[in-house]
């Protein structure tokens, strides 16, 4: 039988049900034992009571004649001499007498024939030799108060376990109905999705619990859908610009450039705009890469000290005719440490900072960037003298296809930073933005250490 395919109310009344059985059961054997040992005592003191007279009388006077019994009961008295005073012994009982002396003072089940019986032998010593009382009675009346016990074991274990197996049914099929509200409410949000949210009980319970992680969790699937739909909308717009801004500048150097240098300027142009629709397909492509990253990258710390180094002098090769100097400085590095990016995404880091500085800057300035090792991390510190970024803009500063209305994003896409924060967050480091409106920016950012 396959079990996983049973409803959870149905294993929960099965489970129950199977536990009841096997500790009624258990109840059972241990209540019928009892009750077996207290019948078969009780008939051992019926026999006590009944041998009790005789043996007085004999310990007493040890008199030759000794009373008949009372009516019922199953007496045999023998004396020294093997003659029998008093028998009130079934014929088949009295037949095994002599069998029955040879083990005295004891007491057992004799069968005869079809009967059974419970017998206990009692020797006493007097003065005129060794009398042996005999007492027994039928065991048919233990057999018939045994078997009526055990019905009523059986009868009552069996109404127990259906009462307890409809009772652990309806229990939980209480305690699954909230399940059920809330995958019907799941229902009714996959069929008309909404704001709306999934019921939360008034009983602090799992399944209140349930619903509230529940409801957590499409709360962060609606702000990461209507991320993914804001990102698609401003990559649309994005892409379609420059590509009909391409096409314009095409159609005007097929149509109207009537000399080659117009000719030549309008596709310069082209040209132009089509490296800006590059620039933002590769920075596309780089976050996307970079939300697939589930693990960071490796290096050490002296290749990210090389790394800045390069970095700079990247960004120098692009200050053009303007007076801008970059400058970067490192911490000596006390051995080769692992740290928890690649110095490929390092470089990106560097990179986009030093970028965005460039195009906030006018046609002086300074750039530095510093590579320092601290107890748990690296920290990378890239500030310029670019005048600051716009206070309002802070909060949005990493957000994806957010521009400043100064000139820091260069007129780009506004992707550098997020591409940076999403670096960053995969080395699980930090990045922060240190304002200094009217002097300049100063950004730092944290690689543990792996």
């Amino acid at each position: 039988m396959n079990l996983s395919r049973l409803t959870i109310r149905a294993r929960i009344t099965g489970g129950s049900l199977l536990i009841a059985i096997l500790i009624s059961i258990v109840a059972g054997i241990v209540i019928f034992t009892q009750v077996q040992r207290i019948v078969s005592d009780g008939q051992i003191r019926v026999l006590e009571n009944v041998e009790g007279p005789y043996l007085t009388a004999l310990n007493a006077s040890g008199a030759d004649e000794v009373d008949p019994p009372g009516a019922g009961q199953l007496v045999a008295v023998v004396a020294p001499d093997n003659v029998v005073h008093v028998n009130t012994l079934p014929d088949g009982l009295s037949a095994e007498l002599d069998s029955l002396l040879t083990r005295p003072d004891t007491t057992r089940n004799v069968v005869v024939g079809s009967e059974m019986f419970l017998v206990r032998v009692t020797i006493v010593q007097t003065d005129s030799g060794t009398w042996s009382v005999i007492t027994a009675s039928r065991d048919d009346l233990e057999a018939s108060v045994l078997n009526q016990v055990a019905f009523l074991l059986i009868a009552s274990i069996a109404g127990i376990n259906l009462a307890f197996g409809a009772a652990s049914w309806f229990i939980g099929s209480a305690a699954l109905s909230p399940v059920g509200r809330l995958r019907r409410s799941a229902a009714t949000l996959v069929s008309s999705p909404g704001k709306e949210m999934l019921p939360v009980g008034p009983a602090q319970d799992e399944i209140s619990e349930l619903a509230s992680t529940l409801n957590e969790l499409i709360t962060q699937l609606r702000v990461s859908a209507e991320r993914e739909r804001q990102i698609v909308s401003d990559a649309s717009h994005e892409f379609r610009t420059p590509l009909a801004i391409i096409q314009t500048q095409l159609e005007l150097a097929q149509r109207q450039a009537v000399t080659l240098p117009d000719m030549q300027a309008d596709v310069a142009a082209a040209q132009k705009t089509l490296a800006r629709l590059s620039a933002l397909a590769t920075a596309m492509l780089e976050l996307s890469r970079i939300d697939a990253q589930a693990t960071p990258g490796s290096s050490t710390t002296e290749e990210l000290a090389a790394e800045l180094a390069d970095a700079a002098d990247r960004g120098r090769q692009r200050v053009g005719h303007r007076d801008i100097r970059i400058e970067y400085s490192s911490e000596p590095m006390a051995g080769a440490r692992a740290v928890a990016v690649s110095d490929a995404d390092f470089g990106r880091v560097c990179d986009n900072l030093v970028n965005n500085a460039l195009a906030a800057m006018g046609v002086a300035g300074l750039i530095e960037l510093s590579l320092s090792l601290r107890e748990d991390d690296v920290l990378l510190r890239v500030s310029d003298t670019a005048g600051g970024m716009d206070e309002e803009f802070l909060p949005l500063a990493f957000d994806r296809f957010s521009r400043a209305d100064d000139a820091r994003t260069g007129g780009g896409a506004g992707l550098g930073l997020s591409i940076v924060a999403g670096i960053v967050s995969v080395s699980g480091g930090a990045v922060t933005l240190h304002n200094r409106p009217g002097e300049g920016l100063a950004v730092e950012a944290t690689f543990p250490l792996a």
